[in-house]
């Protein structure tokens, strides 16, 4: 199944348990409102119809008094309260409890991915396996994914809507985000932060299948890629589209985004660049006439 966010409601149609806590989170609010729409409107109605102008009442203006009315004070004090507080508290617990792993699959360890972001394409790093790949995953079902989030340029925001919510991706820190494919199948994800002009291109597919075969690619992967050299991770970091790629090594050798000095990596590489440029003297290039 390939979802593309809220154009098809896909996020309201999890596969996985933190898309389901998520979308459960949103139903509750949503009928939270609707409850407090109907009851306006129908307080509203009431209102309409009991105090309208009619001939019956003569020339009486309705003229209430209510300075100094303890109970209507109390009500529209403690009614909001009341609907903050019931908003609040499921929102709370469920923020929380997206900051561990789902405990549906609390007997595994979940598994490892560095996701970083560049203009306009995604590095994923697996270092318990040492692989990597370009512009698509592959994960195991019923499985924690632990994604260590961070970027090589501008911020930018992972978000696979069939599987849970967006979280930000920023150079030179790194945050963590939980997700869990309960069902097999591709799930589209993509940049959900707008970086410029390739942002609506910066998308990805992840592969969940059973933990057999995503341990068959990963041998796969491991003995047919070809290893990642530091010059050709440079390359791949300029600002442009990429195809799907794979390498049997990983960015992290040479750096981590997610870390401070990781986020002066492009500015180091430049300076390295133009170091090796001609000098100039006197207005000239070296060897000019």
């Amino acid at each position: 199944m390939i979802g593309s966010g809220c154009s098809d409601m896909t996020v309201l149609d999890p596969k996985g348990p933190v898309g389901e806590s998520q979308r459960d989170l949103i139903v509750f609010s949503i009928i939270m409102m609707l409850f407090i729409v109907a009851v306006v409107m129908v307080a509203l109605t009431y209102i309409l119809v009991k105090f309208r102008e009619r001939p019956d009442r003569g020339d009486k203006d309705y003229d209430p008094d209510h300075e100094g009315n303890t109970k209507l004070e109390i009500i529209w004090t403690v009614v909001p309260l009341i609907i903050v507080t019931a908003l609040s508290v499921p929102t709370v617990i469920t923020i929380f409890q997206l900051e561990e792993p789902p405990e549906s699959s609390s007997d595994k360890e979940p598994l490892v991915v560095h996701a970083t972001a560049a203009d306009w394409k995604w590095f994923f790093s697996y270092p318990e396996q040492d692989i990597e790949t370009v512009n698509y995953l592959h994960i195991p079902t019923d499985r924690a994914i632990e994604f260590r989030l961070s970027s090589a340029d501008s911020m930018a925001s992972l978000w696979i809507p069939a599987l849970g919510g967006q979280k930000y991706n920023m150079a030179g820190m790194e945050t963590k985000l939980y997700l869990q494919a309960d069902e097999a199948g591709t799930y589209q994800g993509r940049n959900s932060n707008f970086t410029g002009t390739g942002f609506a291109e910066q998308t990805f597919d992840v592969h969940a299948e059973p933990a057999e075969e995503f341990e068959s690619w990963v041998e796969e992967t491991q003995q047919n890629a070809p290893e990642l050299t530091q010059s050709e991770y440079d390359k791949l970091l300029a600002p442009g589209l990429l195809e799907e790629m794979e390498f049997s090594s990983t960015h992290l050798e040479y750096v981590d985004h997610g870390e401070m000095d990781g986020s002066d990596y492009l500015i180091e590489r430049h300076q390295e660049a133009f170091e090796e440029l001609p000098h100039l003297e006197g207005g000239r290039g070296v060897g000019d006439e």
